[in-house]
């Protein structure tokens, strides 16, 4: 009977030896949303330099997707560029430029949108970043915050954000700000509620000139 148990037990005892294969996936998932509703669209100038900071700091391997947001951006069609850079460096450099080109195309023929579906964005921002299979998902919200949706849209539900980094970025204080400063603080603390009980993790970052803190923790 002992001799059986050895013999049983001995591959289990191996393979806990051995440990196991490193299967975490260590590659970064970045999906950014351009807002260019109304007056914000005169800040777009301030999200290319966001898009060709981010181009240089990512890595073959990590994932890349910008999209508008729009009256309906729950929808691949509001995607601008989207890429996973390949492994070897030369091929990665060509897509990073031909992204680059797509971006700037984009910013400087656009007109401005009539509503703003942040919610969509987020959502599908999720849908992307969950099919990259990245370790680390970031998404990031170039917007004043201000959700104006078509007339029927419903989007006031909870978000599943686990394991999400979202940046609020440039959240400029609009005119009525200016008279109700309450306005622009309710509106941040809205997405900071609505983004961590989804289980997302929120920041806040109006300082452009400090693009290294967008993908810190």
């Amino acid at each position: 009977m002992k001799k059986l148990l050895t013999l049983l037990l001995t591959p289990c005892i191996a393979l806990v030896l051995s440990g196991c294969p490193d299967t975490t996936s260590h590659s970064v998932g970045v999906y950014m949303l351009l807002d260019s509703s109304g007056t914000y669209k005169q800040e777009l100038n301030k999200a290319q330099a966001i898009v060709s900071y981010l181009l240089g700091t990512l890595q073959p391997g990590d994932s890349f997707a910008v999209a508008r947001i729009d009256s309906g951006s729950f929808s691949e069609k509001d995607i601008l560029a989207k890429m996973t850079f390949d492994r070897r460096p030369s091929v990665a450099n060509q897509q990073k430029r031909l992204f680059k080109e797509k971006v700037e195309k984009f910013i400087g023929s656009t007109r401005s949108s009539a509503y703003t579906d942040i919610t969509g964005g987020v959502l599908q921002a999720v849908e992307y970043l969950d099919e990259t299979g990245a370790g680390r998902k970031y998404i990031l919200i170039f917007s004043d915050l201000k959700e104006e949706l078509v007339k029927g849209q419903v989007r006031d539900f909870p978000i599943q954000l686990d394991g999400c980094n979202v940046v609020a970025l440039n959240v400029t204080k609009l005119r009525s700000d200016n008279i109700d400063p309450r306005e622009y603080f309710a509106r941040v603390e809205a997405w900071r509620k609505r983004v961590e009980k989804g289980g997302g993790h929120w920041r806040l970052v109006n300082d452009l000139e400090r693009l290294e803190s967008i993908l810190g923790t």
